[in-house]
């Protein structure tokens, strides 16, 4: 197969409503054969229902969670002020709303998920090496995730039975019953993904106002315990605002990025049930920037107040909330916490990567087995190392993500919008041989893209897989920078190099 540049050329077997959606063509015949099933078809017009208020709700249950919690107590935990903490979150949700919106654009459009949506820039096979590392970070969260989970159901349960709960034998260094109560939280979620998409539209729906009434009373609870709201505000930065804020300021923006930068390319595994491009671009608007920064300022007011309480911040919310001498109140801050975790977990952490692992192989692996697959990746990965220390979880982990994953989203934006002006043939997405197809299945371009703009973005950080775990020093300088290196990088190379063959295409189509 003779390789192929991307195409402009107006898609067929398809057609354009009115609103702007595009669905297969009545009387077509469906994609079929390997690189499709019924989870990867486009779900078509009639079947995406999501309203403004979904979205809007989506990303206030995924927003107000306990990992956004703890980025914003980290950031007072490794030395910011309340006004630094919620600046930085402020300023990095405006960023990151951008690709979040660009990437999201396909999904009302052409009712396809995020593996799909790949192949048109990186080949009908090489889309599996974005979906792939989307996949694997996804693993990372719904461990985390799913540890912090255990931890609300280990301090609950201990609370309520008393006895030697907390202090049982130990397994691997923690007590046997904090591995029971994240195996239950970890069976809970599986429970919920397996009853399918609409069961997690109306989960969200649910839980986000209750987890935001909950982190009020947390507020309510902690201004109560310091004497006022004063001492919350109060609390200094160890940094001010020079040089050595600003030496932290920017690994802490790209980390912030970094913590929605996997959500800003699968988002069209959620648009993709947009009831228009209203819908999911305002309710995207209003519910990402506004809740992410309103939660941060919650966060970092009560983690301040911790301080002052306890003589220093306690940045997990579940260990402030085992503080508590109310059972009441305990029982209410770690069911809110457990909810959360829920909300978060499964729209984030389980939707995706089980697309993912589904495009891998459609005819083989279901929506279901994905989210298998993820979920018992998530616990091999050990996440509760991932999550021992601020410094850590901020820097290491969500730099080296948002690095990564900031050179697919630049492919994606540049494919998208400026090589293909959102122009997409729906059936050939799902074709061997095809318009996507490329060479062998696989788009060079997309893959040296994704390389240079991957190894600029992560080859300088203290920690990264490429060079057994050691920095690059001449990539050293760029390393706090690693989204937007990453990001900018593969967006101009995969311009460089696919724009010349794509304009020579269309100047040939049209002789």
């Amino acid at each position: 197969m003779t390789d192929t540049a991307p195409s402009a050329i107006p898609p067929t077997a398809q057609v354009t409503l009115a609103d702007g959606r595009v669905e297969i063509a009545p009387g077509a015949d469906a994609p079929s054969g390997p690189y499709a099933n019924a989870d990867l078809l486009p779900v078509p017009a009639s079947g995406r229902t999501w309203t403004t208020y979904n979205f809007s709700a989506l990303w206030v249950g995924m927003a107000h969670n306990t990992a956004s919690w703890t980025l914003a107590s980290g950031l007072i935990a490794v030395g910011m002020d309340w006004k630094q903490a919620v600046f930085t979150i402020a300023l990095a949700n405006l960023i990151v709303l951008v690709p979040m919106l660009l990437t999201g654009h396909a999904g009302p459009k052409y009712g396809i998920p995020f593996p799909v949506f790949a192949r048109a820039s990186f080949g009908v096979r090489g889309a599996n090496l974005p979906a792939v590392v989307r996949a694997l970070v996804a693993c990372g969260w719904f461990g985390i995730q799913t540890w912090i989970g255990g931890e609300a159901i280990f301090f609950l349960a201990g609370k309520l039975i008393g006895g030697g709960w907390a202090d049982a034998s130990e397994v691997a260094g923690r007590p046997w019953t904090m591995w029971l109560s994240f195996v239950v939280f970890w069976l809970i979620q599986l429970a919920i993904i397996y009853r399918g998409m609409e069961t997690i539209r109306r989960f969200e729906n649910w839980a986000a106002p209750f987890v935001l009434v909950g982190a009020f009373v947390m507020l309510w609870w902690m201004s109560d315990k310091a004497g006022g709201l004063g001492p919350l505000f109060d609390q200094p930065s160890r940094l001010g605002w020079g040089g050595d804020f600003w030496k932290l300021f920017w690994p802490s923006l790209m980390g912030m990025i970094g913590f929605w930068s996997t959500l800003s390319l699968n988002i069209p595994d959620f648009t993709r049930y947009g009831r228009s491009q209203k819908a999911q671009t305002l309710g995207q608007a209003l519910g990402l920037p506004t809740t992410m920064t309103l939660f941060a300022f919650l966060s970092v007011l009560v983690t301040s107040g911790s301080a002052a309480v306890y003589g220093k911040p306690i940045w997990d919310p579940v260990q402030l909330a085992a503080k508590t001498d109310s059972t009441v109140g305990l029982i209410y801050a770690l069911v809110t916490v457990l909810v959360a975790t829920l909300s978060v977990n499964i729209a984030a952490n389980l939707v995706s990567p089980a697309f993912d692992f589904s495009n891998v192989a459609p005819r083989k692996v279901s929506f279901r087995t994905g989210a298998l697959i993820t979920a018992v990746l998530a616990v091999v990965i050990c996440p509760w190392r991932l999550y021992a220390d601020p410094q850590g979880y901020i820097f290491t982990w969500l730099g080296l993500v948002g690095g990564l994953l900031g050179t697919v989203a630049g492919i994606l934006v540049a494919d998208y919008w400026i090589v293909r002006r959102t122009r997409l043939a729906l059936a050939e997405l799902y074709r061997a041989q095809g318009r996507y197809w490329y060479a062998g299945g696989w788009n060079w371009r997309a893959v040296v893209a994704f390389v240079v703009g991957g190894v600029l973005a992560v080859g300088g950080a203290d920690f990264h897989p490429l060079i057994d775990g050691r920095p690059i020093p001449a990539l050293r300088p760029l390393a706090d920078y690693g989204w937007a290196v990453g990001l900018g990088t593969s967006l101009v190379l995969y311009l460089l190099l696919s724009l010349p063959v794509a304009r020579r295409e269309r100047e040939t189509s049209a002789a």
